[in-house]
């Protein structure tokens, strides 16, 4: 709240500073205090059509528009230099209040057609050979820059114009992980739309330009939380559908550990029943607001309201058997007592080293773990000899997959999983001390803070008896195309929808296993994103 009060104040700031500056160009000075008009006046003021003004109602776009036009009007009165631009992008009241209170200070006329004539001048005195009248004029010139003052502003400009790019429009990401293997590998890098899904205002207002939480090198975090705003989302342009893959940041991502190797949320370490004491200890724990949580990508299986389930292995919707990835990866145990496995025929199918023993050990002659698609698995199947592929089925794991509840999803596990119904927003779900796990977090943390507690069999939020609940927004279900290699919905749950950040659209650059010393993948540029 502090931030809009902030931003309502700075304008009001601003229309009364622009009183006493209208009434010195020559305007009505009560023009200045009617919001919209008056900015129709200011860009006569400096020299554009009154239509310029219109273009202050498009996103993004007017945060240029509108310090161009702060930046002219402290020109149309005679301030050229650095520092008098840099302060009218800062703060524009200072500088207008300052020159509204200087009874030296005038309207010189509007800028840019000041600025046009001038250089007009110069270029008809060196058609006329005029070497002493363009000398001169040169010499006498407000409008000239310096090479540092080019490049700074260019370089300023840049930055500016690349993180409002950045956060609104397209953003680039790398798969650092094999979660996607075989439709996204690691080393590809991607362009991201964040309009296609509708465009997010940033809840984190100061923040290093260009870096997402971490800053390189020195590790700490890239931003200040507060000063902070209500993040809001505009209209997008189409909806998620099933098996799209999606750019979203990581659900429980808000306190998290950030080592060496990877990072871990709190609730990873408390559920693996490792020290919580040593890791706060030696990396601190990092509290993150919504869009400073780390970015993951993942296909959407199932979308609000669908019936998600898996029933060995495969996936199903609604009841209905789900459309699989083409390269939809399992783990399998493969063991040879007479042909040794060839590195190299590995390599070629595109069998990583990730993908060998879960990239931990070499190649073994005998006997190895793979992660293989449906093509892979018949290539080695077809190597003949008395190879064995195995599918590894998994143990039920209730501590670590969601809901987290061993009482009463004893028995779920990657492989066999559910049913589970995917919130909508306005849908209404019954509570009971046997399914509040599965909302607890959406109920406590996506939608509160509130609280939620079991007493006498019956559920309390904030302190209420509660026997239902209405979502207040919608939620996906994402899981990696490498199944039993991701870390998913099936190990943290449901996505809100305001974590959603954007759509891949294509590699623009792949470099094998993450490493340019590796190779370059040149089939993969320019290629698709939204593979199947």
């Amino acid at each position: 709240m502090s931030i809009q009060i902030f931003i309502i104040v700075y304008f009001v700031l601003v229309f009364v500073t622009l009183y006493k500056l209208f009434e010195k160009a020559g305007e009505v000075a009560w023009k200045a205090l009617v919001p919209g008009y008056n900015f129709v006046i200011w860009s006569k003021i400096v020299g554009r059509q009154g239509w310029w003004a219109a273009l202050l109602l498009i996103p993004i776009v007017n945060i240029f528009i509108y310090f161009g036009l702060c930046i002219d009007m402290v020109r149309s009165f005679g301030k050229y230099t650095f520092k008098d631009s840099a302060l009218a992008v800062i703060y524009a009241p200072i500088p207008f209040y300052l020159l509204g209170k200087n009874k030296d200070a005038k309207y010189l006329g509007p800028t840019l057609k000041i600025e046009k004539e001038y250089a007009q001048k110069i270029a008809e005195a060196k058609e006329k050979d005029e070497k002493y009248k363009v000398k001169k004029l040169e010499a006498n010139n407000p409008y000239t820059k310096s090479v540092g003052r080019e490049w700074a502003e260019a370089i300023i400009f840049a930055v500016f114009a690349a993180a409002f790019i950045r956060m609104f429009l397209i953003e680039a990401y790398v798969i650092p992980t094999s979660s996607m293997e075989g439709s996204l590998l690691v080393g590809d890098f991607l362009f991201v739309s964040k309009a296609n899904y509708g465009i997010r205002t940033p809840k984190t207002v100061l923040q290093f330009p260009l870096i997402h939480n971490t800053i390189p090198l020195l590790g700490g975090e890239s931003y200040l939380k507060k000063p902070n705003v209500k993040m809001r989302r505009l209209k997008s342009m189409e909806k998620i559908d099933n098996n799209e893959p999606v750019v979203f940041n990581y659900p429980e991502g808000d306190s998290v550990y950030v080592t060496e190797g990877r990072t871990f949320s709190i609730y990873d370490i408390r559920r693996n029943n490792a020290s919580v004491a040593r890791f706060e200890k030696e990396y601190g724990l990092r509290v993150r607001p919504i869009d400073k949580k780390d970015h993951y990508i993942k296909r959407c299986i199932a979308i609000p309201g669908d019936k998600f389930e898996i029933k060995d292995r495969q996936v199903y919707i609604n009841d209905k058997v789900a459309e699989n990835p083409t390269n939809l990866q399992y783990r399998y145990n493969v063991t040879s007592n007479g042909i040794a496995f060839n590195k190299k025929k590995l390599d070629e199918w595109g069998i990583s080293n990730e993908d060998i023993n879960g990239g931990q050990q070499p190649l073994n002659p005998q006997r190895n773990m793979l992660v293989l698609n449906q093509e892979q698995f018949e290539k080695i199947e077809a190597m003949g000899g008395d190879i064995k592929i195995e599918h590894i089925k998994n143990s039920p794991m209730p501590r670590n997959l969601f809901p987290h509840d061993p009482a009463n999803f004893p028995d779920w596990t990657v492989d066999d999983y559910g049913p589970i119904t995917i919130p909508a927003a306005g849908a209404t779900v019954n509570l009971s001390p046997a399914n509040i796990a599965l909302y607890k977090r959406i109920i406590e943390v996506y939608e509160g803070p509130n609280t939620v507690n079991v007493k006498d069999g019956k559920i309390h939020i904030n302190g209420t008896e509660a026997s239902t609940y209405t979502f207040k927004q919608d939620y996906y279900w994402m899981m990696g195309d490498n199944r039993h290699n991701s870390e998913d919905s099936r190990f943290w749950g449901f996505v809100p929808a305001d974590h959603v950040v954007g759509k891949p659209l294509f590699i623009w650059f792949s470099t094998k296993d993450g490493s340019m010393f590796k190779g370059i993948r040149w089939s993969r540029i320019f290629s698709g994103a939204n593979k199947m």
